[in-house]
């Protein structure tokens, strides 16, 4: 496999995991009422909510702001802010455009952008490590969104019915 394959492979998985990441929070959310999306469980801790809304300023800082050139005008501290002000079906949406952009910018970023050095958050990286974390972060807040939405309901989501987690690697 050479280079330009690798990233094409690379990309491709980086896709595929954003939209499985859409889906487990998309199932989880469907089992909570509004109040419980806003609901802080102490000082330390943040609602689901402001998870969703630091998940969009993140992916735009990171997935699209910096990948793309553009100013980067995030307000990380408003993002937790418990307001309560966005319905559910509001946050899902503006999530999954901030995905829907993310993705965009992934399937048509050239190659050279992949090794090109940013600054992002006061952190130098190449474009491959911003996409990364893009992935990496919103999979780390869909666990935590899973676990919260399980331990209020006392539920299995169900992510992976009908498919056996128990068979071997080839």
């Amino acid at each position: 496999m050479n280079e330009m394959d690798c990233f094409k492979n690379f990309k491709t998985q980086c896709l595929f995991r954003l939209d499985e990441n859409n889906r487990m929070l998309q199932k989880a959310l469907d089992n909570l009422d509004e109040a419980a999306i806003w609901k802080q469980p102490n000082t330390h801790l943040n609602s689901i909510g402001n998870l969703i809304v630091h998940l969009c300023g993140n992916m735009t800082q990171y997935g699209i702001a910096a990948l793309n050139g553009l100013p980067d005008l995030r307000n990380r501290d408003a993002e937790f802010i418990n307001s309560g002000t966005l319905k559910k079906s509001d946050l899902l949406q503006e999530l999954f455009d901030t995905v829907q952009r993310v993705k965009d910018t992934i399937t048509h970023l050239p190659p050279e952008k992949l090794s090109k050095s940013y600054t992002i958050q006061g952190f130098q990286m190449p474009g491959l490590g911003a996409i990364l974390h893009v992935v990496e972060h919103y999979s780390y807040h869909t666990g935590q969104i899973a676990f919260w939405v399980k331990y209020l309901k006392d539920m299995d989501l169900g992510f992976y019915d009908g498919i056996d987690l128990n068979a071997k690697n080839n």
